[in-house]
């Protein structure tokens, strides 16, 4: 079977807490099943602003392979691993859950000493995929790409793909898929991977994808069994794509 389906932006689940304003592509907030609403094997999807002396305290993950990418603003990254890093624009970041992490995800900026209000928030994209196996140890890689993406080329940010070892920015433990990364000056384009199974998301910017018609910050696709589009910057834009060459099994979420 073969398609493509657009979500938009408004489209998504949303919700703000004051500290935390979240739109996500997937089911995520409550009681949902991540593997019954995945996308290939994409089960989250969250683009997230976090305020000022914010952020998501100390909490466990299992199994699951989390891409954590900065569009603005920094977050401080620390988990039981004993890795503790700042994550920023242009630098990919992957965490592996494996048998269990406890970490925790923090706005960099403070208030200032004063009281005064910084406001300096971050906006970040969260994905998660599953493992490809359960149970692995965990694990943290990070690695700055911001020379890459300055080409305006399409980069693997994040794979484990085989066809990608020595070419990705970094690993993932599942051999099925891969992240790539653009960011677009006006009138430039990249292709969209072929795969059983894609999703863009466009981060920043808008893009006019071929067949399809324009998109805008915070709409997405969802393609099965199809690639090879156009994607061009209609604006300065950034997008992430994912090349998904096998489908969420129910036990892997």
């Amino acid at each position: 079977m073969t398609g493509v389906v657009v979500q938009r932006a408004g489209e998504r689940a949303h919700q703000n807490y004051g500290w935390l304003d979240s739109s996500q592509s997937f089911p995520f907030a409550g009681n949902f099943d991540l593997a019954a609403n995945a996308h290939g094997l994409l089960v989250v999807n969250n683009e997230d602003i976090v305020d000022v002396g914010s952020g998501f305290d100390s909490h466990q993950h299992r199994d699951a392979e989390i891409v954590t990418w900065v569009l603005s603003g920094s977050l401080v990254h620390q988990d039981s691993q004993g890795n503790s890093g700042v994550v920023y624009p242009g630098l990919a970041q992957r965490m592996s859950a494996g048998r269990g992490i406890l970490h925790s995800e923090r706005n960099d900026h403070r208030r200032a000493a004063d009281g005064s209000r910084v406001t300096e928030p971050v906006h970040v994209v969260q994905m998660w995929i599953p493992p490809d196996e359960l149970g692995i140890e965990p694990s943290y890689q990070e690695l700055p790409i911001d020379d890459e993406l300055d080409d305006g080329a399409l980069v693997v940010v994040a794979s484990g793909l085989p066809r990608h070892r020595g070419d990705a920015a970094i690993g993932l433990r599942n051999r099925y898929a891969g992240l790539h990364a653009a960011r677009l000056r006006p009138g430039r384009s990249v292709t969209i991977p072929d795969a059983p199974y894609g999703h863009l998301f466009v981060a920043r910017g808008a893009v006019d994808v071929e067949g399809v018609g324009p998109l805008a910050h915070g709409d997405s696709l969802r393609l099965t069994g199809s690639g090879g589009q156009r994607v061009t910057a209609a604006e300065a834009a950034e997008v992430l794509i994912w090349e998904m060459h096998a489908a969420v099994h129910p036990s892997r979420v």
